[in-house]
């Protein structure tokens, strides 16, 4: 073999060596040496010890400190275990998920629902059926429309239906504050709603004097319908779809619903008795023939006989 030939060999492979391991040792040192820093600044952050629901007020034995990257601690954790104890849960929190400050109510605010309702707010329980509620499918953080039946209050007797309320937060079924998991259906007869205090007072005059209806509604929704309501007779209508003009200054509808008095009977005149046929003229008796009459002309005087009947027969 050529000396010449092995000599450029040897050096190449030399030259090789030397530059992989310049690039192997950059690019070392490039990747390594951030993650390095990162995994020794670690600090304690409060997590969950077990599962907490909402409205329960954290104990010692709820919470634990966990260690974590720096760079990974989320925003509003807690550091010291001293700073979530005794703090109401406004929302769930898993299992060795860090506690966060916008998941807890502050102390002192009240337990069970006391602590989700917001300030300002109120919250007002209905009492409802398996119909009113949807047939139980009314569960908590939904969104509902009240509808109120009743009679209102201008001596109408036409019952009628409209939306007292619109676009109103579910708080808690029964009693339970959380949707199932499963998403089945909760039997609850008492549903609880986020209201404004005036809503509050329009929600318990209507449990009071009317029938409530909760009506679902997408919770994307925000728009607000502008509806008139409606009156019973206008659920059943002439044929051809047009309703009898209402009569005098009644409310519309109502002439269609309340009974017809009925007439009054007529006094009976003399005029309206007809009166008797008259008698069918009776035909006047044919006259007696005329007899024959004979004239008798004596000198200056003149006669008249009649020839009786006995004469002619002979």
């Amino acid at each position: 073999m050529d000396r010449r030939f092995l000599t450029v060999l040897g050096v190449s492979l030399v030259f090789a060596l030397v530059v992989s391991s310049i690039f192997y040792q950059m690019s070392s040192k490039a990747s390594s040496g951030p993650k390095a820093n990162e995994q020794t600044e670690t600090v304690d952050v409060v997590v969950a010890a077990k599962p907490l629901a909402m409205g329960v007020t954290i104990k010692p034995d709820d919470i634990r400190l966990a260690k974590m990257p720096a760079s990974a601690v989320p925003k509003g954790a807690f550091r010291k275990a001293e700073e979530v104890i005794d703090r109401p849960v406004m929302s769930n929190i898993l299992l060795d998920e860090p506690v966060l400050d916008g998941r807890l109510a502050e102390r002192g605010s009240g337990f069970g629902l006391s602590p989700v309702i917001p300030i300002g707010m109120r919250a007002v329980s209905v009492r409802v059926n398996e119909v009113v509620g949807v047939a139980g499918f009314v569960l908590p953080g939904m969104h509902v429309d009240v509808l109120v039946t009743g009679r209102p209050p201008n001596g109408s007797e036409t019952t009628m239906t409209t939306t007292a309320l619109q676009d109103i937060t579910v708080l808690s079924a029964g009693q339970t504050m959380q949707a199932d998991p499963r998403g089945q259906a909760i039997n609850a007869p008492v549903v609880t709603l986020l209201v404004t205090p005036e809503q509050a007072e329009i929600l318990t005059l209507a449990g009071n004097e009317a029938k409530i209806q909760l009506v679902l509604r997408n919770a994307a929704d925000k728009s607000i319908a502008m509806t008139s309501g409606k009156r019973m007779n206008e659920l059943y209508r002439v044929k051809g779809g047009a309703r009898p003009a209402p009569s005098g200054g009644a409310e519309p509808g109502d002439d269609d619903i309340r009974p017809r008095p009925r007439p009054r009977p007529r006094p009976v005149l003399v005029s309206d008795i007809p009166a008797a046929p008259a008698p069918a003229p009776v035909a006047a008796p044919p006259p007696p023939p005329v007899p024959d009459q004979v004239v008798v002309i004596r000198g200056n005087q003149k006669t008249v006989e009649v020839v009786s009947n006995a004469r002619k027969g002979l």
